[in-house]
């Protein structure tokens, strides 16, 4: 009996994009119109954010379709800060509320990155420096580097289709 020998290495190809992790203290809107004025981008808030956990953390998605270069990127942010209260009963004379601030990880292994710039396709090294380097240009951000993706454990959380 003859033995028949599958190799499926081009049908499941990885998705390649490029990552750049954005230090900064901006909020979101503001990070999104310095980055479309000097990446020269069109990146829009989507009337969505990003929900992870049903609901207990949701991260802020901004998105940008370039058609000329088929290419879309994203950015996301990192952090996502929800508050609780919880009644303290007992512990003092009145009873009152303690309130609990929650803190979320959409990347966890990268806590102090504020932001990701995503950019769906494969991009060459010398276009990846150039938009880092603009991306270094806002003066607001302290500092923005690549990310090398096959490092990446939880790299299923930047699959946002």
């Amino acid at each position: 009996m003859a033995v028949h020998k599958l190799i499926l290495d081009d049908v499941f190809e990885e998705d390649l994009y490029t990552l750049i992790a954005i230090h900064c203290t901006l909020e979101d809107y503001r990070l999104v119109y310095l980055l479309n004025k000097y990446l020269g981008i069109s990146l829009i808030r989507n009337p969505l954010d990003l929900d992870y956990q049903n609901g207990k953390s949701t991260y802020s998605f901004f998105e940008w379709e370039d058609d000329k270069q088929q290419t879309i990127w994203n950015l996301v942010s990192n952090v996502c800060k929800t508050e609780d209260y919880r009644q303290r009963n007992g512990e003092s004379l009145f009873d009152s509320e303690e309130k609990i601030t929650r803190i979320a990880y959409l990347i966890p292994e990268y806590k102090m990155v504020n932001y990701f710039l995503k950019i769906d396709n494969e991009v060459n090294f010398s276009k990846q420096k150039y938009i880092l380097n603009n991306v270094l240009k806002v003066p607001q951000i302290a500092t923005a580097y690549s990310i090398d993706i096959n490092q990446l454990k939880s790299k299923d959380n930047l699959i946002f289709n």
